[in-house]
C-alpha cells in the first residue's frame, strides 16, 4: 500500500492507491514515520520454481541438464513420502526461477491433461539450438520459424514425460534462417 500527503495540514487527507481518499486524523510527522514502516514492511515476491512430475527421473534429467544445459542444482531423496525431488535450472536458486522434477517412486507415467502449456526458455540461436537437441536425441515438435499471427520466432521441444518447452529466439538478427526461395521455372 502506498501513501501520499495530498494536503499538508493536521489532519492529513491521504490517498490509498485505488482506494480513494482517506482522512486521517494524525499529524504529517506521525503519518510519515507510519509510512516509512509499511514500506519496510511490503512483500516482495518472486517466482521460484515450476514443479514437473516426472515417469523416469533418470531421463529427465539427461534431458534437463544434458540436452537444455541446466545444471542439477540439488537432488533429495524422501524414503518416508516415497519420492525425490530435484532441481535444476541456469542457475543458483536464490537468483533464478528453476525446475522442481518430483519422482513418486513406483509411478511411471502421468495423464498430462489439458491446462498444462508449455515452459519457455529464451535462446540466442534457436535453430543451432534445435539441431544441437535433435543430435543429442532430443524431440523437436516444431521447427524454428515465425509464431502464428506474429513474427516471434519460436520452436518446440518435447521432454521424455511429454511436456512441452518452448524455445524463444532472443534478439532480433540472430539465429534467423532465411528460407531458400523455390526456384522458378524459365520458359
Amino acid at each position: 500500500m502506498v501513501c501520499l500527503p495530498v494536503i499538508q495540514r493536521d489532519p492529513v487527507t491521504i490517498r490509498v492507491s485505488g482506494h480513494g481518499l482517506w482522512r486521517c486524523g494524525l499529524g504529517l510527522d506521525t503519518l510519515v514515520i507510519m509510512l516509512e514502516v509499511l514500506h519496510e514492511c511490503e512483500l516482495t515476491m518472486r517466482l521460484l520454481h515450476t514443479m514437473l512430475r516426472v515417469g523416469d527421473l533418470d531421463k529427465s534429467l539427461a534431458f534437463y541438464c544434458d540436452v537444455l544445459g541446466m545444471q542439477l542444482l540439488r537432488k533429495k531423496d524422501y524414503p518416508g513420502g516415497e519420492f525425490t525431488l530435484a532441481f535444476v535450472g541456469y542457475g543458483e536458486e536464490s537468483d533464478h526461477t528453476v525446475l522442481e522434477l518430483t519422482y513418486n517412486w513406483g509411478v511411471e507415467s502421468y495423464d498430462l491433461g489439458s491446462a498444462y502449456g508449455h515452459i519457455a526458455l529464451g535462446v540466442d540461436d534457436i535453430y543451432g539450438t534445435c539441431d544441437r537437441i535433435k543430435a543429442m536425441g532430443g524431440q523437436v515438435v516444431r521447427e524454428p520459424g515465425p509464431m502464428k499471427h506474429g513474427s516471434t520466432v519460436i520452436a518446440f521441444v518435447q521432454d521424455p514425460d511429454g511436456y512441452k518447452v518452448e524455445l524463444i529466439q532472443l534478439g532480433s538478427s540472430e539465429g534467423h534462417r532465411q528460407a531458400a526461395a523455390p526456384e522458378m521455372a524459365v520458359s
